[in-house]
């Protein structure tokens, strides 16, 4: 396993420093300077040890798994189920090393779920409940598959600052089958009361499935202790490699399942008059799967628990404590910042808006400072819809960022409100 980096202390973790930057070659390598990353909730950046474990991969061990039994066949296999139970462990699945599906990214894990258990237990009689603030990933998949079925879709509102208004969440499950809900919002930075969701969800007799991508890279995870069924993460957004991502659910809600795709390795059997589809989780990872990916994303949890995920959380939860503040006195009512103001109760994510003007063209202005913010719909039309709003800039924060970043995107937004005067 490649080493680490050592871990900090509680003392060493200030929001004034970014956590080990230096470990990150893209800080060094980028010919913009300065080079200020705030769009992780799109896609993190992967340390040094996650490039050179993809790599010493690809030199020395590659082949393809489940299949040869010569020497670097076998290592591969043993290197890929490796990755996969130690995911499993990072969330706190039961039965780590059969509960970890390997996918492309957590849209796909979406998809799985939806189309695999969904054809199991809807109909056009059934209902599902969803939430105003989901990423298209936990909406489109159940609409698409309404379509198909005839099912109903309810949602659970917001409240006026951004979190899930669950005042009458139990005439919401009322028939209910199946409940899809984010861990924390892409565009809000909204953490969801998901434990007390599933808890409710569970006593009308819905199963809860959760998406997982922004909440996963940024906290200790328990899917145990959250009681949710299922749930989708990615390796892109926790310094791990593009192409990979997962889908963990309950093995018995995996046997249940019905294969999404078909193909080679998911089989146990084929016969001209059909098949008998492979043990879990195999039955759903037709063909060859991102081998080197997962190698990497093995790499990035190791990193990610060498420094402590709830060191990384009090890391980001103390910079957006200081984001939030340095962004409403730097700009004043020249910015309106959506979502809950509670750092404790978000994540580093902050969406804005700049009055009069449009966050593409902030988008633009702030690369010309060398700072990366992204702009747009965030894959969450339906929310902007609910925000008033076409589209927003969105700052995203994360282990390698610190005090001097956030001072870097004030100062540049000043500069823009300037230049449209």
């Amino acid at each position: 396993m490649a080493q680490v980096s050592t871990t900090l202390t509680s003392s060493e973790l200030t929001p004034t420093s970014a956590i080990r930057r230096e470990d990150f070659p893209i800080f060094n390598e980028v010919e913009q300077k300065p080079f200020v990353y705030l769009d992780s909730a799109s896609s993190s950046q992967r340390p040094l040890v996650v490039l050179e474990a993809m790599d010493r991969y690809y030199r020395s061990t590659h082949a393809n798994v489940h299949r040869g039994v010569y020497r670097i066949a076998e290592e591969a296999t043993a290197l890929y189920e490796r990755a996969r139970t130690h995911l499993g462990n990072f969330i706190g699945a039961p039965d780590p090393s059969r509960e970890i599906v390997f996918t492309k990214n957590a849209t796909e894990a979406a998809n799985l779920f939806v189309q695999g258990l969904g054809r199991r237990r809807l109909d056009a009689t059934s209902t599902v409940l969803l939430t105003h603030l989901e990423h298209h990933a936990n909406l489109v998949p159940w609409m698409i598959l309404k379509e198909q079925l005839g099912f109903a879709i309810r949602y659970i509102p917001l409240t006026d600052d951004g979190r899930l208004d669950l005042s009458d969440l139990d005439q919401l499950l009322d028939g209910v089958s199946l409940v899809g809900v984010s861990l924390a919002s892409n565009v809000l930075g909204t953490i969801n009361p998901v434990a007390a969701i599933a808890e409710r969800a569970h006593l009308a007799g819905a199963l809860v499935f959760g998406d997982g991508a922004q909440f996963v890279p940024h906290n200790t995870t328990n899917v145990v202790e959250l009681g949710i069924d299922a749930l989708c993460i990615t390796g892109h957004k926790m310094l791990g490699p593009t192409g990979i991502g997962a889908l963990w659910a309950r093995h018995e809600l995996l046997e249940e399942m019905q294969p999404f795709l078909g193909g080679g390795e998911m089989i146990a059997d084929v016969r001209l008059d059909g098949f008998t589809p492979n043990v879990i989780p195999y039955k759903f990872e037709a063909g060859t799967p991102p081998i080197a990916e997962a190698v990497g994303w093995e790499c990035a949890l190791s990193y990610l628990e060498s420094i402590g995920m709830e060191k990384i959380r009090h890391h980001e939860v103390e910079l957006t404590r200081y984001a939030l503040s340095a962004l409403e006195e730097g700009l004043g009512d020249a910015i309106t910042i959506f979502g809950p103001r509670d750092p404790e109760s978000r994540g580093a994510v902050i969406s804005f808006e700049l009055k009069e003007i449009h966050p593409h063209d902030v988008s633009q202005l702030l690369d010309q400072e060398g700072v990366c913010v992204r702009a747009g719909h965030h894959c969450a039309k339906p929310l902007m819809r609910q925000l008033g709003v076409a589209a927003t800039a969105r700052a995203s924060l994360y282990l390698y960022n610190g005090h001097e970043d956030v001072d870097a995107l004030v100062g540049a937004l000043q500069k823009c409100q300037a230049f449209f005067r």
